[in-house]
């Protein structure tokens, strides 16, 4: 990631579920507009997160996490109407 260096990125430490738990995690895209994974917490290191959700596999890096938090487990699929 290329930043400016008349504006300084600063990076709060954003504490990460352990893996195994369904999380969301909140973070920026290279626009700055921010967007959220989320599923099951694959991995975590110093520098990436791996979340498995609906669409697929996301790498994210550590330092473009705004938030994170473990979430409750998905609902049941509703009954088919009929």
């Amino acid at each position: 990631m290329v930043t400016d260096a008349a504006e300084p990125r600063r990076v709060a430490r954003i504490r990460i579920p352990e893996p195994g738990r369904r999380v969301v995690v909140r973070y920026l895209l290279p626009s700055g507009q921010a967007t959220d994974a989320l599923g099951e917490l694959v991995s975590a290191d110093a520098h990436t997160v791996v979340v498995d959700g609906k669409r697929g596999i996301e790498r994210i890096a550590v330092t473009d996490i705004v938030a994170a938090k473990p979430v409750p487990p998905p609902p049941p699929p509703r009954n088919p109407r009929g």
